[in-house]
């Protein structure tokens, strides 16, 4: 008997869940306690709460229906982002509640010789089991901060996480599936859905041979728990080095596809300007004249310490941390400046976690002046590719990646 969406849902959508959760929990404590950026549009400050989801610490509420929150930024200063502090990213409000004996991972397709289904105790059973380390970014991190104001949702810093995913590979199942020598994607679809019919269901696809490369995984872990509900139990797609647009949750069906996947989600939304960005890894059976689908991540860093305004004395040492992290080419550097921009000094690099992972970086300096201490960070990977000094505009507000600054208050 086949398994529907239906058949997987315990709650009708997040809002049955949070109805379960006490207001006091909610909203737990005041907006103020958010940090903003002072780029981020008046109207977020109006909107933007603290609240606990089920199974959640308080995030930064920007909707609700459908669920986005993000991590506060205080979470950057420790190299694994707890599960309970991940963001939350839906495009669709009915949320499904899956119970993992009930799930089923249907995988077939035009482009595949055997389709079959897998139960998620054989998906844990019959394949082997790899983890790696890797960072989950939403492709509009920080769009909350282009000048002019792009539309979507106003993230700030914290549409990202850092964790340890383990699972299975995902060549591994399509193998046994067999891979048609016609296949050119493969369309990947998950348990949630739109309230109205209207709506378009959320799938992607991926190019083949990003599909079949080793580090994708089927992942039913991050950081040694299941994986939570708020982000993809019990088993989500992991793309390393690829924003999270492609990193499909609660996911149930894998179909090869022997044509590119003609929807809503590949043709309109989540396409980059042609030639803005340096992309290595294109998705070319998607691109067009004029634009192409986001694929990887652009090298990228974040003070994770300090604060603007942050008051410091004349003399002090001042410890200066952060993360950095590209699209799995590797961290080869990162330089801090003092002095906003004037001169640079290279930063102590932590241990490599893996070249998908976030890299710690530090560095130490004493203020010899009253006065205002611009603190920029630029990470630079090893191939070469260096952190923005300036914004590079785009409809969607992808890829922000403009060197961040903070300035201190340095007092006698």
């Amino acid at each position: 008997m086949d398994v529907t969406r239906r058949d997987l849902l315990r709650a009708s959508s997040h809002a049955a869940l949070l109805s379960l959760v006490p207001a006091a929990a909610r909203a737990a404590d005041p907006p103020a306690a958010i940090q903003f950026d002072p780029a981020q549009p008046d109207g977020v400050r109006e909107i933007a709460t603290l609240e606990a989801l089920p199974g959640k610490k308080p995030l930064i509420k920007l909707s609700y229906r459908p669920p986005n929150y993000e991590t506060p930024f205080s979470y950057f200063d420790q190299l694994w982002t707890p599960n309970d502090a991940f963001f939350v990213r839906y495009h669709l409000a009915v949320i499904p509640e899956v119970d993992a004996q009930e799930w089923r991972l249907k995988i077939g397709g035009e482009g595949a010789t055997t389709p079959f289904e897998l139960t998620f105790d054989q998906l844990n059973r019959d394949f082997e089991q790899v983890e790696i380390a890797a960072v989950c970014l939403c492709s509009g991190n920080r769009r909350g901060l282009f000048q002019p104001h792009v539309p979507g949702v106003q993230w700030g810093q914290g549409a990202i996480g850092n964790a340890k995913w383990k699972g299975v590979r995902l060549k591994d199942v399509l193998a046994k599936a067999g891979v048609k020598k016609e296949a050119v994607e493969l369309r990947l679809d998950g348990a949630d859905s739109p309230p109205l019919e209207k709506t378009p269901d959320f799938a992607k696809s991926l190019p083949l041979w990003k599909a079949l490369d080793d580090t994708v995984l089927i992942a039913t872990s991050m950081n040694g728990a299941p994986l939570p509900h708020w982000n993809g139990y019990p088993a989500r797609i992991v793309v390393p080095g690829w924003t999270a647009t492609y990193w499909m949750k609660h996911v149930i069906s894998l179909e090869l596809l022997t044509k590119p996947l003609d929807n809503y989600w590949m043709k309109t939304a989540y396409r980059i300007p042609q030639g803005k960005f340096p992309v290595v890894q294109r998705f070319l059976g998607q691109e067009n004249d004029s634009n192409a689908p986001i694929t990887e991540i652009m090298v990228n860093s974040i003070i994770s310490n300090l604060s603007n305004g942050q008051r410091v004395k004349v003399g002090q040492q001042v410890d200066i941390r952060g993360m950095a992290w590209d699209g799995g080419y590797g961290i080869n550097s990162v330089e801090i400046s003092t002095d906003g921009g004037s001169s640079w000094s290279e930063a102590n690099l932590g241990d490599d976690p893996g070249r998908f992972s976030f890299r710690p970086f530090s560095f130490r300096f004493q203020p010899k002046n009253s006065g205002k201490a611009v603190i920029v960070a630029r990470a630079s990977n090893k191939i070469g590719q260096t952190q923005t000094a300036e914004l590079i505009p785009n409809p969607a507000g992808y890829h922000h990646n403009v060197m961040q600054r903070v300035t201190l208050d340095v007092g006698a």
